[in-house]
């Protein structure tokens, strides 16, 4: 499901909000407005029922031929049928066009119909007239439907000769004007959300704008280096969004200072790394001598008569191999944290033409020599094995094809002879180790390959720190400081090019079985 940005869900919000409120106060005038008509109506109804249920007594006036009431006859007798006309016209003298008046004469219906429009009597069907004596006498307005009418208010009342007669006014004028009323509703209440939406966007976006910023700044900070070396100006968020009186700018601000704690966390952190590296290196530097000393004092001794003579116990025959021993290692060590400490100040390499094929044989010839109990192979470009056993080239024919990169010849011949090392010190006797070199497109790539137990998933991550040890498979016994990666990868990448490290263990292994491989990749040699 796709996320909804906080900008659409806000302005949704708003439209959902402002429809429901718009449309429940459109419902209530409306409903309102229709009680009022019907109330209206309802008056205008019971007026006219009171008119039919107490008719006056009527007579032709002399003068002019109004009609007037007149006093009952007081001999009770009189012209019969006109009475009876009277009587039957009466109920719509007054009324409205279209008001039906219903007249009941000894319980029968004597006359029902309405006034048209114009002037003219219509009378009710027998369905029409049976629809209005359902409504109940109790002398309040009913709906009704009339067949062929519509909707009709109808109220039941007796007159005062005791004849029950209905009258029914229309609703269709109510339901017209309530109709036009909604109409009108719905119309400005769309017209409405539309304006609310378009300025409920422009002003949701306005005052979110501040949070793109902040956002932006954090993406900066996110493509920084920051895990080490200097560490650049940290972009902050512009002041005018850490207005703390807002909730925006209370992000931006807190924002800004965990910025600047982070920046002087890290400051600090380049400070200490620096004192430790140039004390690395002068302590480095202040122990060669000393080194080179106890190394040239051993050698005097080596040399000295009573040595040669056999008269030095053997006792001090071992403790004089283990000081030579153990000074070489130390200068060893200190050779290499110089270099490290160089490649970390930055120190330019030479840069020359360097062929890699000479110093992969040179690299392989010397590991067996280092390790014979391993079973070296050279795998060159071109699909041609070389020294499979020791290195040599002997017994090939063909020119030995070559593989040019730009850089310092000592310091690659030291990357190929750290990876080897590092593949003879931590498999076991009689594991195949294969130095491959391949030309990819402008690259040259250097691949040193194992077959032996693999490294731990857990230790992977740390191959490349100083110092960085595996399992008790991978001990200072063979003469492992913990620093042949690290001086691999810095020298590599001084040169612009990668390391990576892939490998598998008994538990990930796949039909190739387990085991290490370090691959190089440099720029190749223009041409």
């Amino acid at each position: 499901m796709t996320p909804v940005s906080l900008r659409r869900r806000l302005v949704a919000v708003v439209l959902v909000v402002l429809l429901a409120s718009t449309a429940a106060l459109a419902t209530a005038s409306a409903l309102a407005l229709r009680a009022q008509l019907l109330g209206r109506l309802d008056n205008q109804l019971t007026q006219a029922a009171s008119r039919v249920a107490d008719p006056p007594s009527l007579q032709p006036s002399l003068r002019g031929g109004e009609v007037r009431p007149s006093p009952p006859p007081d001999d009770g007798t009189g012209d019969g049928a006109q009475d009876e006309t009277l009587r039957l016209v009466v109920p719509w003298l007054g009324q409205d066009v279209g008001t039906i008046v219903v007249v009941y004469d000894d319980g029968a219906v004597a006359r029902a119909g309405y006034l048209d429009q114009d002037g003219g009597f219509q009378d009710l069907t027998t369905a029409q007239v049976e629809a209005l004596e359902s409504v109940p006498s109790d002398d309040a307005p009913h709906d009704v439907v009339v067949p062929g009418l519509g909707t009709y208010r109808a109220i039941a009342t007796t007159t005062r000769d005791g004849e029950p007669s209905v009258l029914a006014v229309s609703t269709t004028s109510v339901a017209q004007t309530v109709g036009r009323y909604v109409a009108v509703e719905v119309a400005i209440g769309v017209g409405g959300l539309l304006v609310a939406g378009v300025a409920g966007t422009w002003f949701v976006r306005r005052s979110l704008r501040p949070l793109d910023t902040v956002a932006a700044a954090a993406g900066r900070v996110s493509e920084l280096e920051l895990s080490e070396g200097a560490v650049a100006a940290i972009p902050r968020v512009p002041e005018a969004y850490t207005d703390e009186r807002t909730e925006v700018g209370q992000v931006g601000a807190a924002l800004n200072r965990l910025l600047d704690n982070v920046e002087q966390s890290l400051t600090a952190r380049h400070e200490s790394e620096t004192q430790v590296r140039r004390f690395v290196a002068d302590a480095s530097h202040e122990l060669r001598t000393p080194l080179a000393s106890v190394r040239g004092y051993a050698e005097l001794v080596r040399r000295s008569p009573d040595l040669a003579g056999g008269r030095v116990p053997a006792d001090t025959l071992r403790a004089l191999d283990r000081i030579e021993a153990e000074a070489g290692r130390m200068s060893a060590l200190v050779e290499d944290l110089l270099l490290l400490a160089r490649l970390d100040a930055g120190r330019p390499l030479e840069s020359a033409p360097v062929d890699l094929v000479a110093l992969a044989a040179d690299a392989v010839a010397d590991a067996h020599a280092a390790g014979p109990t391993h079973r070296w192979e050279l795998d060159l470009p071109g699909g041609t094995d070389e020294g499979a056993e020791d290195g040599s080239d002997e017994g090939s024919d063909d020119e030995p094809p070559e593989l040019w990169v730009t850089g310092d010849e000592a310091r690659l011949r030291q990357v190929l002879a750290n990876l080897l090392g590092n593949a003879r010190v931590h498999t076991p006797p009689g594991t195949r180790v294969v130095l491959s070199l391949a030309p990819d497109g402008g690259d040259a790539v250097v691949a040193v390959s194992d077959q032996g137990p693999g490294i731990p998933a857990a230790l992977r991550p740390e191959l490349f720190r100083r110092f960085s040890r595996g399992d008790d498979a991978r001990t200072r016994t063979g003469g492992s400081t913990g620093l042949g990666l690290s001086i691999v990868q810095g020298i590599v990448t001084a040169h612009g090019g990668t390391v990576t490290v892939t490998s598998r263990t008994e538990g990930e292994a796949t039909p190739s079985g387990t085991g290490t491989c370090v691959e190089v990749r440099l720029p190749g040699a223009a041409s």
